[in-house]
């Protein structure tokens, strides 16, 4: 597994943060809006009646990159409020720069403000047609997913 991580400093309280951060919809917001890095594609985000907030509660994610299907399907390991949770792949994934995952994010009390974490630990992907491209792009995506849900966070309490 590879592992990127990044945290901020945050002036909220750690039960603020973890209460925007678990709503799926906000926390990856950046994947369901056409960008850049998603060549032009984005994913529609669809929760189980746990809403991706419990231990076993699923979240599938499904869109178009480049005229190709992607999908995949993601369940709630930990949950922890207001201080972890994690979330990782599972069953048969469609994707092209990474392969399986794991989320997490973290939040400590510091001070007035609330230190927040967020991290990737990603395969690249196991297809040789696509495996390339994990060499290429992996470590790219991964920075760019980490570093939009820590400034998605960010913004919001700014």
């Amino acid at each position: 597994m590879r592992h990127f991580e990044k945290s901020v400093s945050i002036k909220a309280s750690v039960q603020e943060i973890f209460e925007y951060a678990d709503d799926h919809a906000n926390f990856s917001a950046h994947m369901s809006k056409s960008s850049w890095m998603m060549a032009g594609g984005k994913m529609k985000t669809q929760v189980d009646e746990g809403r991706g907030q419990k231990v076993g509660s699923h979240i599938r994610l499904k869109g178009k990159i480049l005229g190709i299907n992607l999908y995949l399907n993601e369940v709630v390991t930990v949950h922890e409020p207001p201080f972890r949770k994690t979330w990782q792949t599972v069953g048969d994934l469609s994707l092209l720069v990474i392969g399986h995952y794991r989320l997490g994010l973290g939040i400590n009390p510091e001070n007035s403000h609330s230190k927040f974490k967020a991290y990737i630990d990603y395969e690249l992907p196991e297809s040789f047609r696509t495996r390339w491209l994990g060499y290429l792009f992996g470590r790219i995506y991964a920075k760019w997913c980490v570093n939009q849900m820590i400034n998605g966070v960010k913004e919001h309490f700014k």
